[in-house]
């Protein structure tokens, strides 16, 4: 399925086309030679077109897949932080950035050229299942246009191919609020829902109305968690500083419903509504955590199998799975990655403690005479939530035991002690996932793992219920908060009344949970602990899952690292049997570039970005934040671009987001 030069141009969106040139444009490597007369007239061909766009939805990309995706939170780290919590190394480009259109230009050619040849009486075979398929173009904008809110917040929103006439182009740029975007993308999601049949794919690699009705209820709660708490601020429409508000044509812009508090309540009822629907229907369906870390193949746990199964279609709860293989030539690291280091990427202390214990209770409250360890990571993961004594390495444990009649020189058959000395296959936290592997040595060839990938499960949807049914209501025992709460706790390990949220808000502390970053919004602590847990429950659910610094952002949470710098750190390493582990010649802690440990003048925990005490270390003092950092900067050609002389920055339809300056190569300004 591709197309000819000419018919890829025309399909161009403003923001991909050089309006100065279209040599730049026009060189690029064309999509096909078949010509749309040709094409998206079968079933057949349509199928195509949509199975090559299901590309753009969330897969086993880089070392440890999407596991490795929460890194740059307080979830996960690399040795090397990313440059949103510097005060000046994120800057605005010149050219590049996620300001990319390829995917939504892609998807609305396809999508308009097959409906017009469907009106045309030209499209021929399974009328249910072509509906299907158009359904799916119409998830997949959406999702595309999610990814972009997230990045950007305000968008122009383009619904079919635009001509190549450059006033058209440049038009089309003018950006819509962000809630209008919202609304476009569950607008979208809903013409999915109309068109698509349940039941024609029920090995779950294609979406289905459960799928649809879940990311709904994302985008829902993203939205209307956004505006509550960036309410009045730059970042939201009429709020003070918007600078869609410098632009003529948002000058006079009013909130649907009238207000944002309206429009905050709108998007909270559709989240509850969304989610419940998808919830009552897999509420009993979870698959159950039993506590086991498999070490034989005789060791039974389907919940830790779930998320590194070759084949997930026996997983009810699973919605919608990315299928890997041999012989489709999809291959990724994730098992290998597992073994090594997780691709440099550790676990902090601030997640591992926020878990709470296997009684419920969060680690400094009273535990029938057990106390809260830390000293080994054998200790950490004692009594502690199922959930995490399953996924949090041990050095000792077995990481392979499956078809073990060859030899794999990439395979680590026992775990050993964590590598936190070295830049290479290092574990700069000393915590680490296992979370994704299956222990089987056939999965073991370096880039050549095959475990399936998770794109959506069920238990989202309880989750997302949770939340935006207690915003609405403020009530833990309105519609079905506590039920759902507890078929998580249920599926997750807990026993007794564990199992009861209960237990763990009356003995939540909210002063001593200032760790984790979930527990602010507008740099101020919550002071309500049963919205503070529900927001835990669902950090501790998605260990590892690409949803932590979507979540923190639209909590608003990143604000107090603007005042206070944060320090981040890992194992309990100073003055405990761990340290024993490591020769002593070996530990060097003198701050020099050379150093290949934290100083334990600085913490008795290791500090993985604090080795070095250099100038040439901009993270040695700890990681901060800008507001401006919340949304991603528009680079600066594309205002060039869209100008009207393409020299006048001002002239361009566009305007830059919060506190991002109209000049390359400077940081925010807030």
């Amino acid at each position: 399925m591709k197309l000819n030069k000419l018919i890829y141009l025309c399909g161009a969106f403003a923001a991909t086309v050089s309006l100065v040139s279209c040599e730049d444009f026009l060189d690029r490597e064309p999509i096909s030679d078949v010509t749309p007369e040709e094409y998206y007239q079968t079933e057949e061909q349509i199928q195509a077109a949509v199975n090559k766009l299901y590309e753009i939805l969330p897969g086993h990309s880089g070392s440890y897949g999407v596991f490795g995706q929460d890194v740059d939170t307080d979830n996960q780290t690399y040795t090397i932080p990313g440059t949103r919590f510097s005060r000046d190394l994120w800057k605005v480009s010149m050219t590049g950035g996620s300001w990319a259109w390829e995917d939504i230009r892609n998807i609305n050619y396809t999508l308009s050229t097959v409906l017009e040849n469907q009106e045309k009486g030209l499209v021929k075979g399974n009328e249910t299942k072509i509906k299907h398929y158009i359904g799916e173009l119409h998830f997949l904008r959406a999702f595309s246009y999610f990814k972009m809110l997230r990045a950007f917040g305000d968008l122009p929103i383009i619904k079919e191919p635009l001509p190549v006439d450059e006033g058209i182009l440049i038009d089309a740029n003018k950006r819509s609020s962000r809630n209008e975007v919202a609304r476009f993308i569950l607008n979208d999601l809903d013409k999915a829902l109309e068109n698509m049949t349940d039941g024609l794919f029920a090995y779950r690699n294609r979406l289905s109305l459960d799928a649809v009705t879940l990311f709904k209820s994302r985008v829902a709660l993203f939205e209307a968690s956004w505006l509550k708490n960036f309410k009045g601020t730059a970042f939201v429409p009429n709020g003070e500083g918007w600078p869609g508000k410098q632009k003529e044509y948002n000058t006079d812009y009013e909130y649907p419903l009238g207000s944002i508090d309206d429009e905050i309540m709108y998007f909270y009822d559709i989240a509850a509504k969304c989610s419940e629907e998808v919830a009552e229907k897999y509420k009993d369906k979870l698959t159950v955590n039993t506590g086991v870390v498999p070490q034989s193949e005789s060791d039974v746990n389907p919940y830790f199998y779930m998320f590194g199964a070759v084949d997930m279609s026996s997983y009810p709860d699973i919605l919608l799975w990315r299928q890997y293989g041999l012989d489709l030539k999809l291959t990724h690291y994730v098992e290998v990655s597992i073994q090594q280091s997780n691709g440099d990427i550790g676990l902090t202390r601030n997640f591992v403690e926020s878990f709470i214990m296997a009684d419920g209770k969060p680690i400094y409250a009273s535990h029938d005479g057990f106390k809260y360890d830390d000293t080994t990571i054998g200790n950490v993961r004692t009594n502690t939530d199922p959930r995490l004594h399953i996924f949090l390495k041990e050095p000792n444990q077995k990481n392979a035991f499956k078809n073990m009649d060859g030899s794999e020189t990439h395979m680590v058959e026992i775990e050993p002690y964590p590598n936190i000395l070295t830049s290479s296959k290092t574990y700069p936290t000393g915590y680490a996932l296992r979370k994704g592997g299956t222990f089987d040595r056939k999965l073991c060839e370096n880039g050549l793992s095959y475990n399936g990938c998770i794109v959506f499960r069920a238990t989202e949807a309880l989750l997302n219920y949770m939340e935006a049914q207690y915003e609405l209501t403020g009530n833990l025992y309105s519609g079905h908060i506590l039920e759902y709460w507890k078929a998580v706790r249920k599926a997750a390990g807990f026993h007794g009344n564990a199992i009861n949220p209960e237990v763990t808000i009356n003995a939540t502390v909210m002063t001593n949970e200032k760790g984790d970053w979930g527990s602010y919004t507008a740099g101020a602590q919550l002071t309500d602990p049963i919205l503070y847990n529900i927001r835990r429950e669902r950090r501790c659910e998605f260990i590892g899952e690409d949803m932590r610094h979507m979540d923190l952002a639209r909590w608003r949470s990143y604000d107090q690292l603007i005042s206070e710098p944060v320090h981040i750190e890992g194992i309990h390493f100073w003055g405990t049997p761990m340290q024993e582990w490591y020769e002593a010649d070996d530990l060097k802690y003198d701050g020099t570039a050379d150093a290949t440990i934290s100083s334990p003048e600085r913490s008795e925990y290791i500090r993985p970005h604090e080795k070095n005490l250099t100038s040439g270390n901009p993270y040695k003092d700890g990681l901060t934040w800008r507001m401006g950092h919340y949304l991603e900067p528009l680079p600066i050609r594309q205002f060039l671009l869209t100008a009207d002389d393409h020299a006048t920055i001002k002239l361009s339809p566009l305007y830059q987001n919060p506190y991002w300056p109209m000049q390359a190569d400077m940081p925010a300004e807030k």
